[in-house]
């Protein structure tokens, strides 16, 4: 169960996960058992047959943790394969092209909300909304095309610094956080600095409450 990534890359792809009590345990005692590549696999009265081995593994309950695509999900928003490429974005090594992660800058009708990730989603998603209210009431106006496709780029440039490449598609922002508020921030007009006081500013951690 160890990977082969640091805690640094899984924290800053969002892809690190809280277990249950006792977990640990468990797998280590064997009544848990991981199975982590299995190209095939049925089930039997006694538990599941793996593909290549005799022996059948008992099982009470069995977890398919298959994972799913979000790029497939945006993609399929649209009819047009013109748009599912633009949405998707045309190189596989960058994030999906959203500005300020939220809108697509050649489909500036259509405002995507949730698909980048953090440490706190319900957090982030609100603040985005909060942007996104801003926006259509014309407290503030998008760039040009060629800006906003430029500050994508850049910020791609930052994310690829920190996340496990596997997982990098997923456009997570936790190890930006604080910095991808300041720019909501200023988009709106507000002081991106939100702490009372120079000392708060540097030293207190920042929270939901602070927005």
């Amino acid at each position: 169960m160890v990977p082969k990534h640091s805690f640094l890359n899984e924290l800053s792809s969002c892809s690190a996960a809280l277990v249950p009590e006792g977990f640990y345990d468990r797998v280590e005692e064997g009544s848990i058992k991981l199975i982590k590549k299995a190209d095939c696999f049925g089930f039997s009265k006694e538990g599941i047959v793996l593909d290549g081995q005799a022996e059948t593994i008992k099982s009470d309950l069995v977890i398919l943790a298959t994972g799913f695509k979000g790029i497939d999900k945006l993609k399929h928003i649209f009819l047009s394969t013109k748009y599912q490429e633009f949405i998707a974005g045309s190189d596989d090594s960058a994030t999906v092209p959203l500005y300020r992660e939220c809108i697509h800058p050649r489909i500036p009708q259509v405002a995507i909300i949730g698909f980048s990730e953090s440490l706190a989603n319900l957090y982030t998603s609100e603040i985005r909304c909060r942007w996104l209210a801003e926006l259509l009431d014309g407290k503030f106006r998008l760039p040009s095309v060629k800006m906003m496709e430029k500050d994508i780029a850049e910020w791609d440039k930052y994310k690829k610094s920190y996340s496990y490449s596997k997982y990098y598609r997923r456009s997570c922002v936790a190890a930006l956080h604080v910095w991808h508020n300041d720019q909501l921030c200023k988009d709106m007009g507000w002081n991106p600095k939100r702490k009372k006081g120079f000392w708060a500013e540097w030293f207190q951690p920042y929270g939901p409450m602070d927005y």
